[in-house]
C-alpha cells in the first residue's frame, strides 16, 4: 500500500467586514457621457429616485461639470438594482463601496 502524505493546509481567514458587513455603505456613482441630454438626465434622477427637479439639477451638473456624481448609496442589493435601472435608461453608472 502506497504511503499517504499529507500535505500542510493553508486556511485564509475570513474578512470579517465582509462576513458581517459595516456600516459603510455601497454609492450609487453617474459618470459623464456625450450621448445623454442633461434634460433627460434630470427626468430620469427624478423618476428612479423621487428627487426634486433642483436636487436633480445639482446631481447632473455634478456629473457634466466633474465628469462623476454619486447619487444614490445603500447596502449592496439597492445599489446594484439603482445601477441596473440607471443602465436600463441609457445612463453610464458604477458602484463602489464608500471609503469612509
Amino acid at each position: 500500500m502506497p504511503e499517504t502524505i499529507e500535505a500542510p493546509v493553508e486556511v485564509d481567514e475570513p474578512d470579517i467586514e465582509e462576513l458581517v458587513g459595516t456600516d459603510r455603505p455601497w454609492l450609487v456613482i453617474v459618470w459623464n457621457d456625450p450621448v445623454n441630454l442633461m434634460t433627460y438626465v434630470v427626468f430620469v434622477f427624478q423618476k428612479l429616485f423621487g428627487y426634486s427637479l433642483e436636487k436633480a439639477t445639482k446631481l447632473m451638473l455634478e456629473v457634466h461639470h466633474d465628469g462623476k456624481s454619486v447619487v444614490a448609496h445603500g447596502n449592496r442589493e439597492k445599489a446594484e438594482m439603482d445601477v441596473a435601472r440607471l443602465h436600463a435608461h441609457g445612463l453610464w453608472a458604477t458602484m463602489e463601496r464608500d471609503r469612509a
